[in-house]
């Protein structure tokens, strides 16, 4: 049987999908030219990531596909629901790229707390030239330890995210209406753990009482965060969205960044993706990202695994 993996897969998923039998094609073949790429190649498993999108159109003219693979969290880009309703697999892979996208939002975290942003885009035009005003500049950040943190969706990598909070010994608060409480182990290098008891509070609450926000829900019809929103915050107060583009309100954001309410935001992700607005992208106090959470190697490889191993579970055990 062949497989797809047209936005690409590490070469870890590649081996172990081939050691089970199954031909692995890596080509990238335009969304255009997909549907005959598919039933010339008789594909029987196509794997995406979050730039090819598998509509219903492409579900009803492709007869050879048996499943569809999204290498991530996030299927807004494929049409689950018709898809299953027509006989297909569809498959994620929820618990490999937590880890990687926590990182990324502490990455513009610390960065957003010392101006890295910032500094980085002035220090090679000015550092030789204004030093001693650059470090006048950037010389009152602040730390994260002892702050609260607030993440809005408390799904696998919401709760990564609370592990590196706590660990950085920040207060964690959370909302998620699915989630009313749980239980956030850390584990350390030698073996040691520690577990931490948390309760889900109200959406306004938590915005009221963080001083960071971090967005970790799915796509959704309307925004999470919004002028409403923004007017519930603190002053000053830190935003990071690596989540999905669309469900932090760009234009609403704009306005709270010039208004000094939000201090700086970190976006890894982008209402207009993958051509965000010139506004969002030349403000001076947003720390951009280009939809890379998921992308380390660790991840990928961890996604690969766990592709193959459902792919082989459901297209040749069963």
């Amino acid at each position: 049987m062949k497989i797809l993996a047209n936005d690409g897969i590490a070469r870890t998923g590649i081996d172990a999908l081939e050691k089970e039998g199954f031909e692995v094609l890596t080509v990238k073949v335009a969304q255009e030219q997909l549907q005959n790429y598919i039933n010339e190649n008789e594909v029987a498993a196509l794997l995406v990531r979050s730039a090819t999108e598998v509509r219903k159109n492409l579900i009803d003219n492709c007869p050879s596909l048996r499943l569809i693979g999204r290498g991530g969290v996030g299927m807004d880009n494929i049409d689950v629901a018709y898809a299953k309703e027509k006989g297909l697999h569809v498959i994620n892979t929820p618990a490999a790229s937590s880890e990687s996208v926590a990182e990324l939002v502490f990455a513009h975290l610390f960065g957003g707390v010392r101006y890295l942003y910032d500094a980085n885009r002035n220090m090679p035009l000015e550092g030789d030239s204004r030093f001693k005003q650059l470090k006048k500049s950037y010389g009152s950040g602040t730390e994260l330890r002892g702050k609260t943190l607030g993440i809005i969706g408390f799904g696998r990598i919401g709760q990564a995210t609370a592990k590196v909070a706590l660990g950085v010994g920040m207060k964690v608060i959370y909302f998620d209406p699915f989630m009313e409480k749980t239980s956030v182990t850390l584990s350390f290098f030698d073996g040691q753990q520690i577990a931490f008891d948390l309760e889900s509070r109200s959406k306004e609450q938590v915005l009221k009482d963080s001083d960071f926000i971090t967005l970790h829900v799915p796509a959704q019809k309307e925004y999470v965060i919004g002028k409403k929103e923004f007017g519930l915050m603190k002053e000053g107060i830190g935003i990071v969205n690596a989540a999905r583009g669309g469900v932090l309100d760009e234009v609403a954001l704009i306005d709270a960044l010039e208004k000094g309410k939000v201090s700086f935001a970190g976006l890894d992700v982008f209402e207009s993706e993958p051509n965000p607005e010139i506004r969002i992208l030349m403000h001076p106090n947003i720390s951009l990202t280009p939809h890379i959470g998921a992308a380390t190697g660790e991840a990928q490889d961890r996604i690969g695994i766990e592709l193959a191993t459902q792919i082989t579970d459901l297209l040749k055990k069963n």
